[in-house]
């Protein structure tokens, strides 16, 4: 198979089009190519607005082209992707997975696949009941702690984006968007360079996977509360919970741990059982809302109404002079600031939209990152513990009724009390209050972002619109601890057998990367049998 590189498209080309561009390129007959299937393509507004794509081809007389075509450094000879077939093995004592968000469930699908018949343990709920959850905690402000946007099938990115784009470089970030795509995700996010599913697709895609573990011998326990583990010798010997208020163990030689950045009775667990874990540098701020209309024609100019592009995102980013840095994250183009506590009297916020990415506006983290200097403490746990004090001011700002603290851009850069909206509406779910972010986030953050905005501005101009709103606070971008594991084995360094995963213990940074993390996790235990064997 080949690759073809670098290809531009105009905006309206069809299939037939992409062939004889494909032809043009090469200088062959549109005869010579069997099939031309796209592998990536991005959208390129740098000189009017095109597509720029990679796309593979199946032709007559490879070699022959490939001689012809020497000079042209954008065609290359590539190998087919094919889904890894994990060997059968058997094990005395089945494999733990604690969390059932992407780092766990992929790391289940894995392990049943090669036969272990792991068993998963979920806190929360089934993606249908916890859907439930979060639409009465939006009507009557009422949290369920263990059913909420956090915890329950799916993880955090449940309800999300459902962006499955990815910073890191991994030969499993194909498994992981292959395997989505067969429990039933679009075709497309296989090679879009921004793919994305989005919550209402991810609700489908989620339980089919579970189905899938379950039919190849995994078992998932929903209600399921990790409660501590034993190890002896050094040595993982079983995994403890609560399930229906009843105690219960599990006898088991590995177990993943991939709870999510906001199991945070997990890492106090971990700290009262002298697991070495440290400080991490995370990322606090608020999320910013435009119209999208208005995105999409910073972005776009005058082609932002084609109906190829779809709804613009962004990301921008700005060094200040003081180191900090100041950056968009989880860019939710034709989405809604969503409400994402998992505690009692918190306000936390994160961003989502469906597949179709057709609301109204579209909202961005708007983060400034801090390291543990900034934390205040040398506990391990003072990240954890400066996100809940944020939280909870910003509860108690927005008049502890779950709404959230918002103002508008023009009064945040005066540093003003805001008044009152503009063309951009809020679209918090819990209602909002009118208040100064500084009422719940430390005043670094706020001059940091002040200071950062007029230079985002100019790498989108028109992203400093008086009337963007902002709402506190942003306090979930990432874990603030990281449990130590072995580079090579992925094991704690404290316990053999366990395996700290995902997002929550620090190694990974969305849905991908957790997936991926879940994955090298699981291989990690299928490789410790086989050498045991």
């Amino acid at each position: 198979m080949l690759r073809l590189n670098n290809l531009p498209l105009k905006l309206g080309y069809s299939d037939e089009d992409l062939q004889k561009i494909v032809a043009n390129t090469l200088k062959i007959n549109p005869s010579e190519i069997l099939s031309a299937v796209l592998a990536k393509r991005s959208v390129d507004a740098r000189k009017g607005v095109q597509f720029i794509a990679s796309v593979d081809l199946n032709v007559k007389n490879e070699a022959q082209i490939l001689r012809k075509c020497a000079k042209n450094k954008n065609l290359q000879k590539i190998t087919p992707f094919v889904m890894p077939i994990y060997p059968k093995r058997k094990t005395a004592h089945p494999p733990v997975i604690i969390g059932c968000g992407p780092a766990g469930l992929f790391a289940a699908d894995v392990l049943a696949q090669a036969g272990l018949c792991p068993i998963l343990l979920e806190r929360g709920k089934p993606v249908s009941e916890r859907q439930k959850s979060v639409a009465a905690y939006h009507s009557t402000g009422v949290l369920d702690p263990e059913s909420n946007v956090q915890f329950g099938e799916g993880g955090a990115g449940t309800f999300s984006d459902g962006k499955l784009n990815t910073g890191t470089k991994s030969p499993q970030i194909r498994q992981v968007l292959q395997t989505f795509v067969d429990c039933g995700a679009p075709d497309e996010i296989l090679w879009q360079a921004k793919p994305h599913i989005g919550t209402d697709k991810l609700a489908e895609c989620i339980p089919t996977l579970r189905r899938r573990i379950e039919q190849n011998g995994g078992q998932v326990l929903f209600g399921a509360k990790c409660i501590g583990f034993t190890a002896q010798n050094g040595q993982i010997v079983s995994v403890e919970y609560v399930q229906g208020g009843v105690e219960k163990s599990i006898r088991t030689d590995a177990a993943i741990f991939a709870v999510g950045h906001s199991a945070r009775d997990v890492f106090a667990m971990f700290q009262n059982k002298s697991m070495a874990m440290e400080q991490k540098a995370f990322s606090l701020g608020v999320r910013i809302e435009h119209r999208q209309r208005d995105i999409d024609k910073m972005c776009y100019g005058t082609a932002a109404s084609h109906p190829a592009l779809g709804a613009a995102s962004y990301k921008l980013a700005a060094h200040l002079p003081d180191g900090r840095g100041v950056y968009t994250f989880c860019m939710c183009p034709g989405g809604v600031v969503q409400a994402a506590a998992s505690e009692a009297e918190t306000v936390v916020t994160n961003g989502m939209s469906c597949f179709a990415r057709d609301a109204e506006n579209a909202n961005s983290a708007l983060l400034v990152g801090i390291s543990p200097a900034d934390f205040g403490s040398d506990d391990v746990l003072a990240g954890v513990a400066l996100q809940r004090k944020i939280e909870h001011d910003a509860f108690l700002a927005g008049g502890s009724t779950g709404k959230a603290p918002v103002t508008l851009l023009e009064d945040f850069l005066k540093n003003q009390q805001p008044r009152c909206f503009g063309d951009v509406q809020p679209s918090y779910p819990l209602g909002t209050v009118l208040e100064k972010p500084e009422s719940c986030l430390p005043k670094f953050i706020c001059d940091a972002l002040r200071t950062a905005l007029p230079k985002l501005d100019s790498s989108l101009h028109g992203f400093l619109r008086n009337d963007a709103v902002l709402t506190a606070p942003e306090t979930r971008s990432s874990s603030p601890v990281r449990v130590l594991r072995n580079a090579e084995t992925l094991e704690s360094v404290s316990v053999r057998g366990l395996y700290p995963c995902g997002e929550g213990a620090g190694y990974a940074g969305g849905i991908v990367s957790a997936a991926v993390d879940g994955i090298r996790c699981a291989e990690r235990i299928i490789q410790r049998i086989s050498d045991d064997l």
